[in-house]
């Protein structure tokens, strides 16, 4: 993949010319058939930004894409959002003809200006995923998404009227739902993956709480967590609240705590000692969060052993 400056794509009509399609009907919110899209228009791996919102609904592409540092691709059918500003990359192959279908929603936030959604797109948690965390979505849900992207598309076609704004963002906040919906499925039926990101985090914590990491540089953040297990701090604590129940900051908490107990009923260090080596700055800090967790001071933790 190029390390190149990424390649901006301001407007959704900027896109359509730029993939050779026609120009859009709608300035600010288009449904494209990825059949439609013979070529992609670079010769070589491209890292690109768009200034809107996409939505893929992609299956059998036969490139690659690149989001973050991990590469992905399309023998499945897949969902994945990216928001603007992102950047991805793609990447296919010289002298091999482009295939893939599927669907792409794109929708500029002018699109949003004095709805619902023009706040509460964000808060889709999915749209922080990386592709490598994309939404598998068995032939039904397909089919769902599939059938609200088209209605949109039929909407904006017709005569446009003092309704149609209304009711193609009463579409996407439908198909926003079902995609939530459909994730939280995904989090339960793919439990392994999540009992192995389950394992592995336990392991990070524990080789990073009894190594002088903590030290140096204190609590690890959901964030260093997030990238030593390569995925993004919204999808692990989405899968480890569908897991546990427990955030990935009630996680870091529940080790400390328990290092914490360790320290106090088998050493003598004073509660000021034990807070610096678990990463405080302040004991007073530390003796807060252990009477939080535990409703015991550290000191009366540890006068229960003696």
């Amino acid at each position: 993949m190029a390390n190149a400056q990424p390649h901006r794509i301001k407007t959704i009509s900027e896109y359509h010319q730029v993939m050779g399609l026609p120009k859009p009907e709608h300035p600010l919110i288009s449904v494209i058939n990825f059949e439609s899209i013979k070529r992609l228009p670079y010769d070589e791996s491209i890292s690109i930004v768009f200034d809107f919102y996409s939505i893929s609904l992609k299956r059998d592409f036969n490139g690659k894409m690149k989001y973050g540092q991990q590469e992905y691709d399309f023998d499945e059918g897949i969902m994945f959002f990216i928001s603007p500003g992102q950047v991805f990359g793609m990447e296919i192959d010289k002298g091999i003809e482009l295939t893939h279908s599927g669907w792409l929603l794109l929708v500029h936030p002018d699109f949003l200006w004095n709805t619902s959604l023009a706040k509460t797109m964000k808060q889709y948690e999915y749209f922080n995923y990386s592709v490598h965390e994309a939404l598998f979505l068995s032939e039904k849900e397909e089919t769902t998404i599939i059938g609200m992207m088209q209605s949109m598309e039929q909407e904006y076609r017709s005569n446009i009227d003092k309704f149609s704004q209304t009711i193609i963002i009463a579409q996407l906040e439908l198909l926003l739902s079902y995609a939530e919906r459909f994730y939280q499925r995904q989090f339960i039926t793919r439990k392994i993956a999540n009992h192995q990101i389950l394992n592995r985090l336990e392991e990070v914590l524990t080789e990073y709480f009894n190594s002088d990491t903590l030290l140096k540089r204190g609590l690890p953040t959901v964030q260093y967590i997030a990238e030593i297990l390569n995925i993004s701090p919204s999808y692990l604590s989405g899968s480890l609240k569908m897991l546990t129940g427990q955030s990935t900051q009630q996680h870091i908490h529940d080790k400390l705590i328990e290092k914490a107990k360790e320290k106090l009923s088998t050493t003598s260090l004073s509660v000021s000692e034990i807070a610096y080596e678990l990463g405080f700055e302040h004991s007073q800090s530390f003796s807060k969060l252990f009477k939080t967790k535990t409703e015991l001071s550290p000191l009366e933790f540890r006068a229960s052993f003696n």
